[in-house]
């Protein structure tokens, strides 16, 4: 099974409203948030999944940087759509998009985050443990949500040893749980 990437990559999440001007804090995801997050830079509204958002006239919905400077790990970003704290208030945890075709692909062992939405997983013996429904990120990194074949939820930390490889072209995460991770309740 092959899956299908998503026409957009998350380059930054909004954490909250700063000041009284409008301006969010942007956590940084992206290797390149120089460019990306620059001033001028034109980001899609979008979910943790890749997905755009869509306006109420079906139109993407763009935000275009007035000002952008770097803050903790991350940016300030003052958006021309975004006229002040209220509006950026409603901001808060948001994912903000570019094309596919705006940043260099993954590296060999690197993946987008929101690639692995849909990947099937299984053990590191074969065996189908379900499918990727979700992403959590959590301060020890980022756990990926599990629907086994019987319909229950696994949090499995995304990280070694526990991710034996993810092959995207295969569709697929193999992983190496611990016993009883992925056993039924009886």
């Amino acid at each position: 099974m092959t899956v299908a990437a998503p026409e957009y990559v998350i380059v930054g999440r909004v954490r909250r409203a700063h000041g009284i001007r409008g301006e969010v804090v942007v956590e940084a995801l992206t290797d390149d948030p120089e460019r990306l997050l620059a001033v001028g830079a034109r980001l899609l509204a979008g979910t943790v999944e890749g997905l755009v958002e869509t306006g109420a006239g079906g139109e993407p919905r763009e935000l275009t940087i007035r000002r952008s400077t770097p803050f903790k790990g991350g940016r300030i970003l003052r958006f021309q759509e975004i006229p002040d704290r209220t509006a950026a208030e409603l901001w808060r945890e948001r994912y903000l998009l570019v094309p596919r075709t705006d940043v260099a692909p993954p590296a060999q062992d690197e993946v987008y985050l929101h690639d692995l939405v849909g990947l099937q997983v299984e053990s590191t013996g074969g065996v189908d443990l379900g499918r990727v429904e979700g992403l959590y990120e959590v301060p020890q990194g980022v756990l990926v949500e599990v629907r086994t074949p019987r319909g229950s939820l696994v949090l499995v930390p995304y990280q070694p040893p526990m991710i034996a490889r993810t092959d995207l072209a295969r569709g697929t995460i193999v992983v190496d749980p611990p016993p009883g991770l992925f056993e039924e309740p009886h």
